[in-house]
């Protein structure tokens, strides 16, 4: 029902130098995170990670989840329009917070890190717009880069307001995948120039495994079944249907 996907990077044997690994983490209906699958890709390309999607659905995986959350790698935005059309797309605030770090001088990174969290920690959808079209007045005219990489994702970066707010902490952020690539990274870089593709596989894999059984099981799970039967949630309340 909710997809995480994000991709690392590792050093290994390879001619390429380094090997790119596709994860995607999932949440079923009773709030459990799982681990849906890792892949190694050709970079993030939409090629990649469209035959990821793929082959999640020739295995099966066919009804579609209803909110992806990623960073901006457009290759896996471009594949999930063809693999799963119709589902939402929540970009992580935690990327698009760097992103904007990267395009401001560090004097203003302060200042920028609180404009931003009045978004996204806003309690509804029309705060937080507000609090997104000051910031955007605010350095539209000294830094248009900044103000053109929020505005490109108005709507994703908002999209988690369709759910509930219980839901809200776990959806915001690919910060469930990104927790799980710190540790990965500590055990594949002591052994950096030694791992073959099989090998680095199997380690990722199995790190994955061993801490899925100590993941968080979502808040408000009890909601989840009407996230995925369609049912409406307007500011992260629901909205129950009028008697006929």
């Amino acid at each position: 029902m909710y997809f995480w996907v994000d991709a690392v990077y590792f050093g290994t044997r390879l001619e390429t130098a380094h090997l790119c690994i596709l994860v995607i983490m999932g949440a079923t209906v009773k709030g459990d995170k799982e681990l849906v699958g890792i892949w190694d890709g050709y970079a993030e390309s939409e090629q990649s990670w469209k035959e990821l999607l793929l082959d999640l659905k020739s295995h099966g995986f066919t009804r579609r989840p209803v909110l992806a959350i990623g960073d901006g790698a457009l290759g896996f935005w471009k594949a999930l329009r063809q693999a799963y059309g119709d589902t939402k797309r929540q970009r992580c605030w935690v990327h698009k917070m760097e992103n904007v770090w990267d395009k401001l001088p560090e004097s203003r990174r302060a200042q920028a890190k609180q404009c931003l969290q009045e978004i996204w920690m806003a309690p509804d959808r029309a705060r937080a717009k507000l609090a997104f079209d000051l910031l955007i007045a605010t350095y539209e005219q000294k830094y248009p880069k900044v103000a053109a990489c929020l505005e490109k994702d108005r709507e994703a970066l908002l999209a988690f307001y369709d759910f509930p707010a219980e839901h809200w902490v776990h959806i915001r952020t690919t910060n469930p995948i990104e927790s799980m690539f710190s540790t990965v990274r500590l055990c594949t870089d002591q052994t950096r120039g030694y791992l073959s593709r099989e090998t680095t596989l199997t380690m990722v894999f199995k790190l994955f495994e061993r801490a899925q059984k100590r993941w968080r099981r979502l808040n408000g799970s009890q909601y989840l079944s009407d996230v995925l039967e369609g049912v409406e949630f307007q500011d992260g309340i629901r909205v129950e249907a009028e008697a006929a």
